[in-house]
């Protein structure tokens, strides 16, 4: 069985034991969360919601936190000997998927 759910704006498919890195959330590495936002079930028997199942959820285990790789953004300007360099460093939070509760 897998499903599909949604945390940060995004969509990740997933099954029980599987890891995922989402965006950063507000929550202790080792603690257990609970994912209610489940767009679709499938398997044997698929169900599909709209937008979202209300008698789904999805229980998974904060293994840690961490950064991506350094992103450089540059921008330049032609004819004005103007430029400008940044970097960003997004933020995540690695999930260990432990049960589909249905």
């Amino acid at each position: 069985m897998y499903a599909i759910i949604e945390t940060g704006g995004k969509q990740f498919k997933i099954e029980e034991g599987s890891r995922l890195a989402v965006e950063k959330l507000a929550a202790k590495a080792g603690s257990e969360i609970t994912l209610d936002k489940v767009l679709l079930i499938g398997g044997a028997e698929c169900k599909i919601g709209a937008p979202y199942l209300s008698d789904v959820s999805v229980t998974a285990e904060v293994t840690d936190h961490g950064r991506a790789p350094k992103i450089k953004v540059f921008k330049r300007w032609r004819r004005n000997d103007s430029r400008k360099l940044r970097g960003h460093r997004q933020e995540f939070t690695t999930l260990r998927v432990k049960s589909i509760n249905i």
